[in-house]
């Protein structure tokens, strides 16, 4: 939010920058959508994360309907119908639609070039000619994935060609895709962006951006977030609950029409993206996905099919224990709202308690539906959980725990005390970039000594911000340089990135 900021304000496009550094992570595809919405919608200058949001709320919509017309493409309606809202209720999908973030948008673009390859693949296998614009559908959307995160997109696309044509020992299809134009289609939209920046950069986005944040996390766990392969399957539970329960009952149903075109078009692009990333060192519970709405359609199908969920013993017997799983992670999620308010605020309030005993109840009655093989009572029950438990959480529970919103508050707190209209503070303990964001490009994150510094400095306008572990080093440079300071405003809480608890103390210099 705070580079898409800085980007309207300096009316640059090209070279994305936080504060005074370079930010190249990936390329500039989702700062244009986010400052389109803040230009739209709101003000650089009224700093309302709101509008910075938007593009994550449109991408996440537009990938549920694009997922029911995937499931209902493939299986009819109502398949896609509950496609679509599978992937809705996914806690996953729920977060990251309410974040200034790349991935629901990604995602969007994801869907619209799977769904135009679906088109294509199927029209080949039924003897049909497709029509060119579904190729350039699939071009453009892969230039517009490129455009928000490099070759990501490209994996899933390229992923699941591969599946197919290892499956299928056949790729004469793949001429529909009119690859000679559609290529340079989709390097139309990417190329005069790489062009500008690679001028503007001296070549460094790319030396940072494949070499050291695309390919480093293929080698090595970058960020304290490298994990063993496996992790995805062990997160999957959670990361797509209430689905996941569905999901898991629908691999019997996978495995006995593997063989059928609309199942194999599915594996294709879950298998090797997944795998993919399984191999990948640095793993983050949102890199799989791209691959959510495919699992939702194989869900989907195999809940509503003949004889549904009709298992041997052996599976049925994996399925409840699953299923106890599935029960225990809803319960952890129904749990944790209400347990933060009481653990991090020492308050109880009776909605999330509410709420929290309705999601347990909707959820028992949800796998008592689906050991009895009853699936659409089961995804009924398990979708008024989600409903219920999401709900609570989000509109009760995280506004309410001011302690960890630690950044408006500080934000508040030296607009309450600043001796200047532009001072600038210089924060020595806390360096969320949500501080910035709230205070200003200007805002110095530094050490306690070079705080210190600032200050003295600055002795009419400028601020400070020390924590207590950084209390002796502060003011031991201040008596150094011979200038007093004083104490304007505290602020306490937890810094939700590190789980620490802060005791931040706003300094100016006093007067002489």
């Amino acid at each position: 939010m705070q580079a898409t900021a800085q980007m309207l304000e300096t009316r640059n496009f090209i070279d994305v920058r936080f504060q005074d550094q370079p930010r190249y992570l990936q390329p500039a595809g989702i700062y244009w959508f986010e400052a389109l919405s803040v230009a739209a919608f709101s003000d650089p200058a009224a700093r309302e994360p709101w509008a910075y949001r938007i593009p994550s709320l449109l991408g996440a919509s537009a990938a549920v309907l694009l997922t029911g017309w995937i499931g209902a493409t493939l299986f009819g309606a109502s398949i896609g119908m509950v496609a679509g809202l599978l992937l809705a209720a996914s806690l996953l999908m729920g977060v990251e639609a309410r974040m200034a973030k790349i991935d629901a948008t990604l995602l969007a673009a994801v869907l619209v070039a799977q769904a135009s390859l679906l088109r294509i693949y199927l029209d080949a296998a039924a003897g049909i000619a497709t029509r060119r614009r579904w190729a350039a559908a699939h071009w453009a959307a892969l230039g517009a994935g490129l455009m928000l995160k490099g070759p990501l997109v490209l994996l899933v696309s390229w992923g699941t060609i591969g599946g197919l044509l290892a499956t299928e020992r056949r790729g004469a299809w793949l001429r529909n895709l009119h690859a000679r134009w559609g290529i340079p289609l989709m390097l139309a939209v990417v190329l005069p962006w790489c062009v500008a920046i690679g001028v503007a950069s001296g070549g460094d986005f790319f030396a940072r951006s494949v070499g050291d944040n695309f390919l480093g996390k293929v080698a090595q766990g970058q960020q304290a977030h490298g994990f063993p392969p496996g992790y995805y399957l062990l997160v999957f539970g959670a990361s797509f609950w209430p689905g996941s329960l569905f999901a898991m009952l629908a691999i019997p149903f996978a495995w006995a029409r593997r063989r059928t075109p609309e199942v194999r078009f599915l594996l294709a692009w879950i298998i090797p993206t997944w795998l993919l990333f399984e191999a990948v060192a640095t793993k983050l519970p949102h890199y799989v996905l791209p691959t959510y709405p495919a699992i939702a359609c194989l869900a989907a199908a195999a809940a509503l099919a003949p004889s549904a969920w009709r298992f041997g013993r052996a599976w049925r017997w994996v399925g409840r224990a699953y299923g106890v799983a599935w029960l225990l992670v809803g319960l952890a999620l129904a749990v944790a709202g209400p347990a933060l308010l009481w653990v991090l605020q020492r308050r109880i309030d009776a909605l999330p308690v509410l709420a929290s005993l309705t999601g347990v109840a909707l959820a028992v009655l949800a796998l008592r539906a689906a050991w009895q093989s009853w699936p659409r009572r089961a995804m009924a029950w398990s979708g008024g959980a989600a409903l219920v438990l999401f709900a609570s959480t989000y509109a009760l529970v995280l506004p309410n725990l001011s302690v960890i919103w630690l950044s408006p508050r500080i934000a508040a707190a030296v607009a309450a005390v600043r001796p200047c209209p532009d001072s600038v503070l210089a924060s020595a303990s806390y360096s969320e970039p949500s501080l910035v964001f709230e205070t200003g490009r200007n805002t110095k994150l530094v050490d306690a000594t070079a705080a210190a510094d600032y200050l003295a400095g600055h002795q009419s306008c400028g601020l400070a911000l020390i924590g207590g572990r950084e209390q002796a080093a502060f003011h031991a440079q201040m008596q150094a340089l011979g200038v007093m300071s004083q104490a304007l405003a505290q602020v306490a809480g937890i810094n939700y990135s590190t789980g620490r608890q802060l005791d931040l103390t706003i300094y100016a210099a006093k007067p002489p």
